[in-house]
This record gives structure tokens, C-alpha cells and sequence, in this order.
């Protein structure tokens, strides 16, 4: 798949802060995770029938967001309340009781299609990240989980407190292997056998999920390095060895 990037922001984006949001005029208490709202894309074609168009892309946003039980994501109900409306990021936060706004355009032109996203702290301001995309409209859908894991990314891997900085090795651009492991690295957290033999399956998923996905091999060797420092290990010369091994792969 051919990718075309007119343009490239990535986080922090250096920018004139917006109004920010209280916390104290919040409608509802923020959640204990980080929460945000998508905001309806906006139809930027001259044709009012392309309005399904980027109607279609927040939804399938949202829904990809979803997906992750580390995310306090608003419902599209609630969001497209705002549709059509010109409705600041402060607003949007404080009546919904998010604290990061995305908000972006669609237009379509021929078989080309230019989407631009970007993502707000609304409690600070600032321009989170950033993109304007041109691509083929038969590309749309693969692009959709694109932003959807260009956010999860950032909002979870880098603003989640107590989340790492970066991914050891190669990342992926698959959705769905980036959500298992999130949900496999939770599991391990746990350190108990139940849940360790858990994030074991998940990170065996990962590696089916993308091959070369660095996490799912990374994970593995955390479960069987774990079996030995938890005392579940029936041979801890095979667990380490098995470790080893598995983490050599990050760096083949």
C-alpha cells in the first residue's frame, strides 16, 4: 500500500494554546483512565452526499478507539450532538467530561481522499499530534485504523500514567495486535500464575497477529522470566533459556 503524507506532526506539535478547560466546570468527573471525545469529521467536499462519508470515518474511529479498555471513550451519540455546530475544544470537554478532544476534516475528491486529524489536550491547550493524509478512497479503511492506532499510541502509550515511553524494537501498524498487547502486557502486570499463563496466550496471539511485532516477542520472554521469579517454574534452566532466546529475537 502506496502512503502519501503531505504532512507530519507528531507530539508534542508547537502551537499557540487553545482556551484551556476547568476541571472544575466539568459537567461530569473526569474517569480514572484518559478520556476522549471524537468529534464528528468534518464534509469538506463541495457535495452534501459525501456527508456519510466522514460520518462513516468518526464512527469507525470511535468504534476502533473502543476497543481499548484503556480508554474512556464517549459515545458517537453524544458526540455528534455537535455536528454541524461551531462548538470549542473547552465546550466539548466540560459538557462531556473528557479531557482529549480529536477532532479533523474529510474531502473527497475523484478517487483521492485528504483527511487531516488532530488531537487536544484540552486541559492545557495544546496540539497533541497532528496529520493531514492523501490517499486512494480504496485505501479508506486501513487508514481509519491507522488514526485509530496513531492515537492509542499516544494517548495511551505516552500519557497513561505509569506507561512506557516506547516500544523495544519494531512496533506494528496492526490494530489489533497493538490492542492484544496492551490487554497481555495488563495481565502479566498481575504476576500471578493464572495471569501470567493468560498474557502468555495473548502474547502468542500478538506474534500470529504481526510477526514481526517486537512486543509479542518481548512479552513471551517476560512470562517465562516470570515463571522462574515466581517459583512456578517446573525446569527455571528452560524458562531462562526459552527467555533468552525469545528476547534475541528483538534484536535479529
Amino acid at each position: 500500500m502506496r502512503v502519501y503524507r503531505a504532512q507530519i506532526e507528531l507530539e508534542p506539535v508547537t502551537r499557540k494554546p487553545l482556551e484551556v478547560a476547568s476541571e472544575e466546570k466539568m459537567a461530569f468527573p473526569l474517569p480514572d483512565k484518559p478520556s476522549i471525545a471524537v468529534l464528528p469529521f468534518v464534509n469538506m467536499s463541495r457535495d452534501p452526499e459525501q456527508e456519510f462519508f466522514s460520518d462513516g470515518m468518526t464512527e469507525e474511529i470511535i468504534t476502533a478507539l473502543s476497543k481499548s479498555p484503556y480508554l474512556f471513550v464517549i459515545a458517537r451519540q453524544s458526540t455528534f450532538a455537535y455536528k454541524g455546530k461551531p462548538a470549542k475544544v473547552k465546550q466539548v470537554s466540560e459538557e462531556l467530561g473528557v479531557r482529549y478532544v480529536l477532532e479533523g476534516s474529510v474531502r473527497c475528491s475523484g478517487e483521492k481522499v485528504r483527511i487531516t486529524a488532530q488531537l487536544i489536550d484540552a486541559m492545557t491547550g495544546y496540539h497533541l499530534w497532528a496529520e493531514r493524509y492523501d490517499r486512494d478512497l480504496k485505501e479508506i479503511f486501513a487508514l481509519q485504523d491507522e488514526i485509530a492506532l496513531r492515537i492509542l499510541k499516544i494517548v495511551h502509550v505516552k500519557l497513561q500514567t505509569g506507561g512506557h515511553e516506547g516500544e523495544t524494537g519494531k512496533g506494528t501498524w496492526n490494530l489489533e495486535a497493538f490492542l492484544k498487547g496492551m490487554e497481555a502486557r495488563a495481565h502479566f502486570y498481575c504476576f500471578t500464575k493464572e495471569e501470567n499463563a493468560l498474557a502468555r496466550k495473548l502474547f502468542e496471539q500478538v506474534i500470529t497477529l504481526d510477526p514481526d511485532y517486537a512486543l509479542g516477542y518481548a512479552g513471551l520472554a517476560w512470562t517465562h522470566a516470570s515463571d522462574v521469579w515466581l517459583g512456578m517454574s517446573k525446569s527455571p534452566d528452560q524458562s531462562l533459556g526459552l527467555a533468552i532466546k525469545l528476547g534475541r529475537r528483538l534484536f535479529s
